[in-house]
């Protein structure tokens, strides 16, 4: 079984899609998205620097552009039947718009209001995300709330993400639990905690402008795991997610219950991967990085496609 699986932030690098415009098609796709979200998406996939991108006003946007102009060029207009999606945090964004439970371009609406939302809300108190990684899993917990952040995402693979104010963060990075390491994120908020309540509000606003619809293929949720019952609990679910912690460690929990044997991420691709070679240990991996990775993508999607036919 084929499981397909889309990056939140902090996955963008300078300069990441620029291979990208050499596929047919990809530069125009991505034009198109760059006008739903007023922003140019060329420009800062190609040659924005690293501050520029780390904003939540591009980042967000940036990545889901990134994933759907990719998977439209590895897939072309349908998925392969069977497969499973997830996205972690605005990745759920891009899972929700290729299973179709959001228009393409009503799922780009949606990011661009999320990301202007949610760095409307961050500006108004400095704060920021660190990884903490190893430790006893009890003791990171204990720690991160003793110190006043929040666990904001549950990634699983020994790594949990403390977020809060930037001071709380230099104080635990100062003095971190045992045998853990604190690791600052390129992002500019503390997303998914209570600082991001102003932008659950703005989501809720543009809820019945959207035209949700139930998931084609199985979509996990990042709240528990689960596969959404429907189009609308699903976007319930993105909206409720920008302000509630992120809970990756049960999407890939899922994926083992459900013999996933393949894991495909999509860009900008690396750190989901990452944690599945370290908490799923058996099931295949590939990230797609750039177009040289095609041919072998396509022929890890025939080959976990192929598996699932074989056991049914």
């Amino acid at each position: 079984m084929l499981a397909i699986v889309c990056p939140g932030q902090g996955s963008q690098t300078p300069g990441f899609l620029s291979p990208w415009l050499e596929v047919p098609g990809v530069a125009g796709h991505l034009a198109s998205l760059s006008e739903l979200t007023a922003r140019d998406l060329v420009e800062h996939g190609t040659v924005s620097d690293e501050e520029t991108i780390k904003d939540t006003a591009v980042a967000q946007p940036l990545i889901v552009a990134a994933g759907l102009v990719a998977a439209r060029a590895l897939f072309g207009s349908s998925l392969p039947s069977g497969a499973v999606l997830a996205g972690h945090s605005v990745g759920e964004v891009t899972a929700s718009a290729l299973a179709g439970a959001l228009p393409e371009g009503e799922a780009m609406v949606f990011v661009r209001e999320r990301a202007n939302a949610m760095a409307a809300a961050a500006a108004e108190v400095p704060t920021g995300m660190a990884a903490v990684l190893g430790g006893d899993p009890e003791e990171v917990l204990a720690a991160i709330s003793a110190a006043g952040l929040t666990a904001a995402n549950a990634n699983g693979a020994g790594q949990t993400v403390a977020a809060g104010t930037l001071e709380e963060i230099a104080a635990f990075a100062a003095a971190p639990p045992a045998k853990a390491r604190v690791v600052p994120l390129k992002v500019a908020g503390a997303f998914h905690t209570h600082h991001m309540a102003p932008a659950v509000g703005v989501l809720e606003a543009l809820v019945p402008s959207l035209h949700p619809a139930d998931p084609a293929v199985t979509l996990l949720s990042n709240h528990d795991g689960a596969p959404v019952a429907s189009g609308e609990a699903n976007l319930a679910s993105l909206v409720a997610q920008v302000s509630r912690p992120v809970r990756w460690d049960l999407c890939m929990q899922r994926l083992a219950d459900l013999g996933v044997t393949g894991i495909l991420e999509l860009p900008p691709a690396g750190t989901l991967v990452g944690l599945a070679k370290r908490g799923l240990k058996g099931v295949a991996t590939l990230a797609l990085k750039s177009p040289e990775d095609l041919d072998a993508a396509r022929a890890f999607v025939a080959d976990h496609t192929a598996l699932r036919e074989e056991q049914n």
